[in-house]
């Protein structure tokens, strides 16, 4: 770490599940608990059934409030015909960061081997707002919060951090959008 200032981030987190209420999601709770640790806000914190159209407006509402600077979703994110977190989120992106997924499926195939596979985890940016996609179970939120987000979220991380980089993820609205410079 260097001796650069801590600088707290907004979050809010979205479970997405058929089965769960707030009280039984142990995922949601993980990525609640870790954020707090680590002196970071959760400003927001719901849950909401397995439907693009219900992830995608509670998503949207999110990235756009100026308060909110990350958005992590858990669940959604397997192969059985009601996940679609991956296919709500992922056509909103402006920007995909595939690292996150391949940085995410090492981390997890270390734990679980093979079955890493069986997860569409993903994430990008909506809105100038950094938005990940994790898998719905304890072990895969607490693998990506430990594993990459907590040290991308802490400005302190060098060499580089998402921190760092927030003020100019609006950089292409100030100068126009399409615009070359």
């Amino acid at each position: 770490m260097s001796e650069r200032p801590f600088i707290a981030v907004t979050f809010a987190v979205l479970t997405v599940s058929d089965t769960r209420s707030l009280d039984e999601d142990k995922s949601g709770v993980t990525l609640v608990e870790r954020i707090k640790v680590a002196g970071h806000e959760v400003a927001q914190r719901d849950i909401v059934k397995d439907d693009i159209a219900a992830i995608r407006a509670k998503v949207n509402s999110w990235a756009r409030d100026e308060a909110i600077d990350a958005i992590i979703t858990t669940g959604g994110t397997g192969f059985t015909g009601r996940d679609v977190t991956p296919e709500a989120l992922e056509p909103l992106f402006e920007k995909r960061m595939d690292g996150f997924s391949a940085l995410f499926h090492k981390i997890s195939a270390d734990k679980i081997g093979t079955s890493t596979i069986q997860s569409r985890a993903t994430a990008g940016l909506l809105n100038q707002t950094f938005v990940f996609v994790l898998p719905g179970s304890p072990g895969a939120c607490r693998d990506a919060w430990d594993g990459i987000l907590k040290d991308q979220f802490d400005y302190r991380h060098m060499p580089c951090n998402f921190v760092e980089i927030m003020p100019r993820l609006d950089e292409h609205l100030k100068r126009g959008a399409g615009q070359i410079v």
